[in-house]
């Protein structure tokens, strides 16, 4: 067993909190069927009210500050996944035409290589269309972007470049936390293809991370610059969360890692990532500024600056953990009951948007505190992976 797990799951107080069956925010234990089923109808309102302008103009919605965005935005595959994952619960068959359309819009995108965010703009999209339709062509389409995802890894610094150099930023080989979301479509094109590049770029990024974004206490900066000709670590940095690299603690970072490394496991069955997963959901539920009710704050060192909430940061963690407690035979109730305690908040009138009007389901998300962008507010990716959390743990309490 983890030595990290056992001596903090033995004495936090928070882990035997969690570790009871049933225990839920003020008496409330578990998100219903009939919660569950108000959710997605709601969400259709919010996917309605915008569908005319995604339509009309062909960009897509992304934030309550920054509105619609073109296709290149790395948000852009936010809407029509969750049109998919609307249609997946609902069975709605006009909710699968627009899922269809949405997706379509991207198909440029399969060339896109600017930055990391292919994973990000093909997988929520295209992914889930494959995954529910088997439409061949859907596949094709991610297997052509997986290629294009090769084209920013160097076999140096056995990473995938996340942005551009930056002079002004002192970047040579800019790596972000959040650049692990991108290594599913690759590992899912390992397996439709047979090609062993794309498992071992996945492969050789994923330890390349684990090896110098983490710190010992399994928390992690958001940005490591490498030197591209040596392949050495230069920096960690930030661009997101707290300013001080040294201990910056992003929220929502530290939950793209934990989703990442679950996902790692789960292809690989490689023991080392299943550790690293574990480690970091351990840091994270045992965390003494997480709050009572397990949405966090921008960042996990910054609540003395302020507390506003990350509303995309827990349920990015709520998905990652239910993923995760399939997995761990040891922990997985622990797990579990930690997800459930996070959708139980963003099910509350505190969290879910339960006017009908706008186009964003929950409330309390935040961009980037720091830089003053999305605070407070609407973020369609903080929608997605609340309606991927609510389906896995349906699936799940079945």
């Amino acid at each position: 067993m983890n030595k990290y797990i056992r001596r903090t799951m033995g004495t936090c107080m928070l882990c035997l909190m969690l570790a009871v069956p049933g225990r839920g925010l003020k008496g409330q234990s578990i998100v219903s069927e009939q919660k569950i089923t108000a959710i997605f109808e709601l969400e259709k309102k919010y996917l309605d009210n915008a569908w005319d302008t995604v339509k009309s103009n062909g960009r897509l919605p992304r934030s309550t500050q920054r509105g619609y965005q073109p296709i290149t935005d790395w948000t852009a595959g936010f809407y029509p996944g969750s049109l998919w994952l609307t249609y997946e619960y609902t069975k709605d068959k006009e909710l699968l035409k627009k899922a269809a359309y949405a997706t379509s819009l991207l198909e440029a995108d399969k060339d896109f290589s600017h930055d990391h965010d292919i994973g990000f703009i093909m997988y929520c999209s295209y992914g889930n269309g494959y995954r529910l339709t088997q439409n061949p062509a859907y596949r094709d389409i991610l297997i052509h972007s997986s290629k294009t995802a090769l084209k920013r890894y160097s076999s140096k610094v056995k990473s995938i470049m996340s942005w551009n150099p930056n002079q002004k930023r002192n970047w040579k080989f800019p790596v972000i936390i959040d650049n692990m979301m991108n290594l599913e479509m690759l590992l899912e094109t390992h397996r439709w293809t047979g090609d062993s590049s794309f498992y071992k770029v996945a492969v050789n990024h994923a330890n390349t991370t684990m090896k110098n974004q983490y710190r010992k206490d399994y928390s992690c900066s958001h940005v490591v610059d490498y030197d591209p000709a040596t392949g050495v670590m230069r920096k960690r940095d930030w661009n997101n969360g707290d300013s001080d690299p040294a201990t910056a603690a992003w929220s929502r970072g530290q939950s793209w890692g934990l989703y990442g490394f679950t996902f790692m496991y789960k292809y690989t069955r490689k023991k080392e990532y299943l550790m690293q997963a574990e480690n970091i959901a351990a840091y994270i539920l045992n965390n003494p500024h997480m709050p009572e009710d397990m949405v966090p704050y921008w960042d996990y060192t910054g609540a003395k600056k302020s507390t506003m909430r990350d509303a995309s940061a827990a349920a990015l963690l709520a998905s990652g953990l239910l993923a995760l407690s399939s997995l761990s035979e040891e922990h997985g109730k622990t797990y579990f009951t930690a997800a459930e305690k996070i959708l139980v908040s963003l099910a509350s009138p505190r969290y879910l948007n339960e006017t009908g009007k706008g186009i964003f389901l929950l409330k309390h998300a935040t961009g980037n505190y720091l830089q003053q962008s999305e605070l407070d507010a609407g973020l369609i990716y903080a929608d997605y992976y609340f309606l991927e959390a609510l389906l896995r743990y349906r699936e799940l309490r079945k």
